[in-house]
């Protein structure tokens, strides 16, 4: 399902909220209502009853109670007094946020929220934003300094990565004095969050003291930034549009081809390299560490080692593409192998199979009079592969055998008493294989 994106235009709440039903929504769905028991969601919350019976599915709503406001528990009672007025189930969520969350109070409630909305078994998750939400958000993204998809602010109907439902924004198009006048108008109650007020919050600065300040001087302001939105998004979609083309010749699978990368204009060239990074569901990086990467996958010399760390992820250059692997993780010691048949091997990642096996794999005699130990490369190690041949080192082989830089650091080896006598992907040491008939263990990779 695409997000959508179209302007829309000021209507009454229950309007608005039928035409998102009827252009998103089949009868018979599953919807849940993000319910906080402020204004906006306890008007949807209205309206989507007054509705249900013309447009049939099935409601039920969440509240999540994030336990920050000495008044948190009286919310959750009158959400819940709420919802049985109406037949309609709550579920209550309860979350603890750490003041000192290196996020911030704001960005650690969301994550919560969005976390607990995305195991939500429904087919659409319901938020009350609003048009002046809309604003706002445009506004916030524009002082960060982000581009279109970013100042294309929120979508009213929107696909998240990791998320069992849609998310459907029907009031986009209702301004937040709409929704006031709708509640009055049906004798709605409602609770008021006090730290709305908090200025030192950004959105409540912006609320609270900026955008009072545009409306004196610019009437219609939060329409006419929902309608600069619209077009950013316009401006977004031709770019992922943009970006698909170069991709059909550009991307095959997981490598990014850094010859097409080069002959195309660094902002096309930087818009290809976003998505490239969005097909791997990763959160977008700064446009400064984007123009970074960009830089050293094109510029770096031919014979550079590149590797930028892109969050989870990083972002590699090898014999001409670009990959983009998880980060390692951090070093761990080798284990001790003592006759199991299967061995977790953390340094590496991996899980070893340890197949007893008859005329090949290395002698089982020999693994039976050492200490056996499993990990990954600390420097210096060498394979004798042929018989009668020089032991040479690991670090030549690995770069014959054309393994990935990223991937060497994680290639699981085999000591016996610290003799290398075995590498994932490379070989056996021809001193240490079985004859044929001789019982072997045949180390092989298997998760």
């Amino acid at each position: 399902m695409a997000a959508s994106r179209k302007p829309l235009p000021n209507r009454g709440v229950l309007a608005a909220v039928a035409d998102s039903l009827a252009r998103h929504v089949s009868p018979d769905a599953r919807l849940a209502l993000a319910l906080s028991g402020g204004l906006d969601s306890v008007s949807l919350l209205h309206a989507l009853v007054v509705l249900r019976d013309q447009h049939p599915f099935e409601l039920q709503a969440v509240h999540v109670h994030h336990g920050l406001s000495p008044r948190a528990d009286r919310w959750a009672e009158f959400c819940a007094r709420l919802c049985a007025s109406h037949a309609v189930e709550l579920t209550l969520h309860r979350v603890q946020i750490a003041c000192d969350d290196a996020a911030g109070i704001e960005a650690a409630a969301r994550r919560e929220r969005q976390h607990i909305f995305a195991a939500l078994d429904v087919d659409f998750v319901l938020t009350a934003h609003q048009r002046d939400d809309q604003a706002e958000t445009l506004l916030l993204q524009l002082l960060r300094g982000a581009g279109p998809k970013g100042l294309a602010a929120m979508p009213e109907v929107q696909v998240r990565s990791g998320w069992r439902a849609a998310q459907l924004r029907p009031l986009l198009g209702v301004p937040r004095a709409g929704l006031l006048d709708y509640a009055q108008a049906h004798g709605l109650e409602w609770v008021d969050d006090e730290s709305n007020l908090d200025t030192r919050y950004r959105r409540n600065a912006l609320r609270q003291q900026v955008m009072p300040l545009l409306a004196a001087h610019f009437p219609g302001r939060a329409a006419t930034l929902a309608r600069a939105a619209a077009l950013q998004a316009d401006a977004a979609e031709l770019l992922d549009d943009l970006a698909r083309m170069d991709a059909v010749v550009a991307i095959d699978g997981g490598r990014l081809d850094c010859e097409v990368l080069a002959g195309l204009s660094r902002p096309r060239g930087r818009n290809l390299l976003r998505h490239f990074i969005e097909l791997h569901g990763l959160p977008m990086p700064s446009a400064r560490r984007l123009g970074e990467a960009l830089h050293q996958l094109l510029d770096a010399r031919r014979d550079a080692r590149v590797c930028i760390r892109l969050g989870a992820l990083d972002v590699w250059r090898f014999r001409g593409g670009a990959y983009l692997v998880p980060v390692a993780p951090a070093p761990a010691a080798p284990v001790r192998w003592q006759g199991e048949t299967t061995l977790a091997v953390p340094s590496a990642g991996v899980t070893v199979r340890m197949d007893a096996v008859a005329g090949t794999g290395l002698k089982r005699a020999v693994l039976s009079s050492g200490e056996v130990t499993l990990g990954v490369r600390q420097g210096g190690e060498r394979l004798r592969l042929h018989a009668g041949g020089p032991r040479r080192s690991l670090k030549n082989l690995l770069q014959e055998h054309a393994i990935a830089p990223w991937q060497r650091d994680r290639l699981p080896l085999l000591w016996c008493d610290g003799q290398l006598l075995w590498a994932a992907g490379i070989g056996l040491d021809a001193d240490a294989q079985a004859a044929p008939d001789e019982p072997g263990i045949l180390p092989v990779v298997v998760a």
